[in-house]
């Protein structure tokens, strides 16, 4: 089976596929190690492993080398997290997402918050994004949503109407997932996964449910973003600082 089809059909509600987010081949090899079905990329690890702000800030072509390592040394369904596409203009969207997918990827995460954290497009701006490269590629195109990032907790139910609009739109522009981060509200998550015809995506944080909880919801993916290698950078910090004070 070709990895994107088995990337697709990994998508399951009830049974979702875990992506214990990576940022380099090193921690790509772990977590093949380990037993993860896919990988996948999170901007802020890629990022802040090279020394740049989440946001774009990291330049595609280093993103682009970070990706051919990643495949230099797994060969399982890829997912990378595209951020805004590293441009405005369609067409060098459409040619970025098409660099991707001749390193080999099988997927993406487009977002439509504007780096870093300035705001939401407009639905139609972003469904014209993600025409753009699905008539250019065959990626797997899973649209993010930033609208619960960008807003405390208490406003969640009511942008609910919002966020479901947003993915009836980005599915009939060609998205084949709808990934909402910062959503972490069990009686939320399993109305967007009840409405929403696209499988969904929700970011595993310490203020959503265990992934037992998660799958029974109806969720078809869980990321973990920049989580581990945030715990992976406080291990490390860890084991240094130990090794430190005992020379002192």
């Amino acid at each position: 089976m070709q990895p994107d089809i088995l990337f697709r059909e990994l998508h399951q509600p009830g049974n979702p596929v875990v992506l214990f987010n990576i940022w380099d081949a090193g921690s790509a090899k772990a977590i093949e190690g380990a037993g993860a079905k896919a990988l996948a990329t999170g901007s802020a690890s890629v990022a802040g492993a090279l020394g740049y702000a989440d946001g774009q800030e990291l330049p595609l072509d280093l993103l682009l080398t970070v990706v051919a390592r990643i495949r230099a040394v797994s060969t399982l369904p890829l997912s990378v997290d595209f951020e805004a596409g590293y441009a405005d203009d369609l067409t060098r969207i459409a040619d970025n997402a098409a660099r991707l997918e001749a390193l080999g990827v099988d997927g993406i995460n487009l977002e439509d918050g504007i780096p870093p954290e300035a705001g939401i497009r407009s639905a139609a701006e972003h469904a014209s994004r993600i025409a753009a490269i699905r008539d250019r590629t065959n990626l797997f195109v899973n649209a993010r949503t930033d609208l619960f990032l960008q807003n405390a907790a208490e406003r969640h139910a009511d942008l609910m109407d919002d966020a479901l609009g947003r993915a009836h739109i980005y599915a009939q522009a060609g998205a084949e997932g709808f990934f909402a981060p910062g959503l972490a509200d069990p009686d939320l998550i399993a109305r967007l996964c009840r409405e929403c015809s696209l499988p969904v995506n929700i970011m595993a944080s310490p203020r959503t449910p265990s992934l037992d909880r998660l799958a029974a919801l109806g969720v078809a993916r869980v990321s973990h973003g920049p989580f581990p290698w945030r715990a992976a950078m406080a291990g490390l910090a860890q084991a240094a600082g130990e090794e430190f004070r005992i020379l002192a």
